[in-house]
């Protein structure tokens, strides 16, 4: 009996929300945050249950115009570039990029084969899979560059983007680094920006390149549907743009085998 009626409320009952003050309450007792406009266009604030100050961003599709990239970009340090290159350069997911080795590369066939991805519990994963992507040609000289910069070989198992340890970098690090050094470039809704975005931003360039929306879909490892939804945008990108979209990506997708997209 009890157990009917547990599972008669979660089907039948409806939400109803009191205004308490900093947060909405039902009469079941599930909360909800109260999320409050701030003067920052598209963030709003609420508190936790234990005072703690949690912002939300009203969009999440925001992503970098090439301009805003190059400042960005020539901020960060040296040795903290080649992640944010990888990151640029793929469209990987900020995990899948740090559980990058030297060994992941095929350095004659210039791409990236990207092991440690998303499991997709929709979908009945128990592993993500494991996808392969192509590289521009220039962008393989620099990654070699970088692997013998920290005294690895080109075979190696080792992680490429590790912090002290030989441990990948935790996520934390590149994020605080992110929204720091966005506000330094004078990026006005720095706020607007997650690691995460830059994996949009180059799903939105390839795509502004011309290349078709299946390929952007199974190089960034989802469906047409997540794309539409959580990715694609209608292109604002004029000429110029395109030319230093091209530049940063170093011809990706320009010119491959003799094709043109």
């Amino acid at each position: 009996m009890k157990q009917e009626n547990e599972y008669l409320n979660k089907v039948v009952h409806q939400h109803k929300y009191e205004d308490k003050g900093e947060y909405f309450e039902c009469i079941c007792g599930k909360r909800k945050l109260k999320l409050i406009k701030t003067d920052k266009e598209g963030l709003r604030v609420g508190t936790t249950r234990n005072g703690k100050k949690y912002s939300v961003r009203d969009h999440r599709n925001r992503y970098f115009f090439p301009d805003e990239w190059l400042k960005f970009y020539k901020l960060i340090k040296a040795d903290k570039q080649p992640l944010f290159d990888f990151l640029i350069q793929t469209g990987a997911r900020i995990d899948e990029a740090t559980h990058v080795r030297p060994i992941d590369f095929d350095y004659e066939r210039f791409s990236v084969r990207l092991w440690k991805t998303k499991t997709k519990a929709k979908k009945n994963e128990r592993s993500g899979k494991p996808r392969a992507i192509s590289l521009s040609p220039k962008y393989i000289k620099r990654v070699k560059k970088v692997i013998r910069s920290i005294g690895l070989s080109e075979t190696s198992e080792k992680y490429m983007f590790t912090g002290k340890t030989d441990k990948p970098i935790t996520v934390q690090a590149p994020e605080q680094m992110l929204k720091r050094v966005l506000q330094k470039a004078n990026i006005k809704d720095y706020y607007n920006f997650s690691l995460h975005n830059i994996r949009k931003t180059h799903g939105n360039w390839i795509r502004a390149l011309g290349v078709p929306a299946d390929e952007v879909c199974l190089r960034l490892g989802h469906n047409y549907e997540t794309y539409l939804t959580h990715y694609g945008s209608a292109s604002v990108f004029n000429n110029s743009d395109i030319v230093i979209i091209n530049n940063i990506l170093e011809g990706l997708y320009q010119e491959r085998r003799g094709r043109r997209f």
